[in-house]
Parts: structure tokens; sequence; C-alpha cells
């Protein structure tokens, strides 16, 4: 089935909960559906501008859109394959993340307990590579469906070949426009194999006095609910912001004038380090302030939240009066995570 419908109010449609609306939004619940409705009419809409709305988790409009978006309604969860060690399971792009999270530690299966309440679609997080807590979705992402929009037929990209980066991927660069995603296998595992070496994780999950993938996943929704506000009650994307990736040499030098500034290593590079953006807001004293209806969370400086009635645009004047105080401390540019339309 394909729904469209124009001049749709996108309130509910994007956590911010900014209140605009878009020409045309095609929401689609089966790759079949998709791909008859690309046939019939679609390839000539996308001719024009468009884009993909997953989740609306990490989007931020700043003002009407003036085209097409695409949203997957898919829904479902299977196991395609496994054996003693691992178990191969399929959900569909739509799916809410958090909610395959929840049935894989119900299932006792390890590797993506670490990414409980993220706000995310399933989509998204092969586009995003979603990651909190020392997991990235790359760990564990097997292959990736997705129609190829320039002879739609439909295929699928090895985990390997998708270029996964931090918050990064080959979705948001060589197959930007050319793709749309239908579905994520991911490979997790029946042996045990928590990962607590994040902030307090270990101390809240040794507080539940069990080592399984539902006490990690209760472990870390109790963090993220006391740092992180509600989307439903205060619009807002998570973290904001990525934390950059720099030069060894140039992260050191900034120690020796911040010594408390925190850095963590970077997988597969020796040669950089990753500085926390949260830690540089803080320290510039934007922690709970606002500009206008747009502000800084008081919990969490890597979080901006939508006051009451704030547009998009009140959001980005927020997000650049930041980044331009964060380069003029300390000499680094920070970037947006969340994806500006």
């Amino acid at each position: 089935m394909v729904r469209k419908t124009e001049n749709i109010s996108l309130k509910g449609y994007n956590s911010f909960g900014v209140d605009t609306s878009a020409d045309l939004l095609v929401e689609w619940d089966s790759v079949e559906s998709l791909v008859e409705w690309l046939r019939s009419e679609g390839k000539e809409i996308l001719s024009g501008r468009w884009d993909i709305l997953g989740g609306g988790c990490n989007t931020l409009f700043t003002g009407p859109y003036r085209g097409v978006l695409i949203h997957s309604i898919s829904n479902g969860i299977s196991i395609v394959s496994q054996s003693n060690d691992y178990v191969i399971i399929r959900a569909e792009a739509g799916h809410l993340w958090d909610d395959v999270v929840e049935w894989c530690c119900q299932q006792e299966l390890w590797g993506i307990e670490n990414l409980s309440a993220i706000p995310s679609s399933v989509g998204a997080s092969a586009v995003q590579n979603i990651g909190a807590y020392g997991v990235e979705a790359k760990d564990c992402i097997e292959s990736v469906e997705v129609v190829w929009l320039d002879t739609l037929t439909i295929g699928t990209i090895s985990g390997a070949e998708c270029a996964f980066g931090y918050r990064e991927s080959i979705f948001k660069h060589e197959l930007a426009g050319k793709v749309i995603i239908t579905a994520v296998n991911y490979r997790l595992s029946h042996t045990p194999a928590p990962k607590l070496g994040y902030g307090s994780l270990q101390e809240e999950v040794a507080k539940l006095g069990e080592m399984t993938p539902l006490a990690i996943r209760k472990a870390i929704t109790t963090i993220r609910n006391g740092k992180l506000p509600d989307p439903a009650i205060t619009g807002n994307a998570g973290s904001f912001f990525k934390n950059p990736i720099l030069p060894r040499e140039q992260v050191e030098a900034l120690k020796v004038l911040y010594p408390t500034m925190p850095t963590y290593v970077v997988e597969g590079q020796p040669d950089k380090l990753k500085i926390a953006t949260g830690w540089m807001i803080d320290s510039l004293g934007w922690k709970g302030r606002a500009m206008g209806r747009a502000g800084v969370h008081d919990k969490q400086a890597l979080v901006l939240v939508n006051l009451g009635g704030a547009e998009g645009c009140e959001v980005v004047a927020l997000a650049e009066r930041i980044c331009k105080e964060v380069k003029e401390k300390f000499g680094v540019d920070i970037s947006p995570e969340v994806n500006i339309l």
C-alpha cells in the first residue's frame, strides 16, 4: 500500500515538534508497493526535490518542505538464519529502532543492547550509523536491502561495502539519492558479550544484579532518561552535534590548555582522537541557556531543545551561535549530527 498526502502538517513527523508542512508525503508499507509506485509515477515525481524521512528523530525542518518526502511505514522483524554462535535478523526500514532492540534483548541476543532508547528507525540506523555506549550499528549490520532508483531493481549491500564511519555511511555520500533502504539485516550472538566500559554503565548494571541483554537495556534506558529530554514533552533530536575527530597533536595541544577536556580513542585511527563537543559547549556556559524559543538542555549540552513554538530556523540560529563560540575559544569546528531540511 502507498498512501499519498498533499500539504500535510509535519508536526507529528519530527521529534523537534516543528509545526511546518510538506507539499507531498508518500508512505509505503512494503518493497513491492514502493517499487510499483516508483514504476507508475514515482520516477517522474522524484525528478524534482525529494528526501527520505525516517523516524523524524534526526531531522530539523527550517520551513515548509517544497517537494516530496518518502516515508517508510513498513514494519516487521524476522529471523533469517541462525547457528550455535549467531543469529541473523531482518528488520524492515520503517520499524522503530528501539522496538527492534527490545525484541532482540527479549530473545537474549547480544550485540545491540547498548543502543537502547535511541529514537530512530531501522533504515536510519544504517544511514546514520547510530552509536552509543561504545557500540555502533556498523558493529552488527550484516547487510542492507535497497531499491536502486536508476533501474528500480532490488539489491543488497553488504555491511563491509557501506563505508561506515562515525555517524557516516555510503548512504550519506556516494549512494545519496540513488537508493531507498527497505530493510537491514543484523548479525547478533547467543554468546554473552557485555560492553560496559562507558561512563556509569557498569555501576548501573551492577545495581540490577544480573548480566543479561535486558538488564543492560534497562540500565541504559535509566541513564538516558535521566539526562535526555522526552521529545513528547520537549522537542529535540537527541545529540545535535557530532564529536569532532582531530589529529592527535591538535588534541594534545588542547589538553595542555584544558586538562579536563574528555578525549576518546578512535578505532582504527591511532593518529587521531575524538573530543567531547558537549564539554566545550558546557564550558562556554550554554547548558540550560536559551536564545528565544530554542535552548540548550539543562542536563546535556549536546542537546538543543524546542522550548515551545520554535521554528526550525530559530534552532539553526542557536546552533550557529554555539558553533561560532566554540571555534573562537577552542579553534575547533563542530558540525550538526541532525539532518537540516
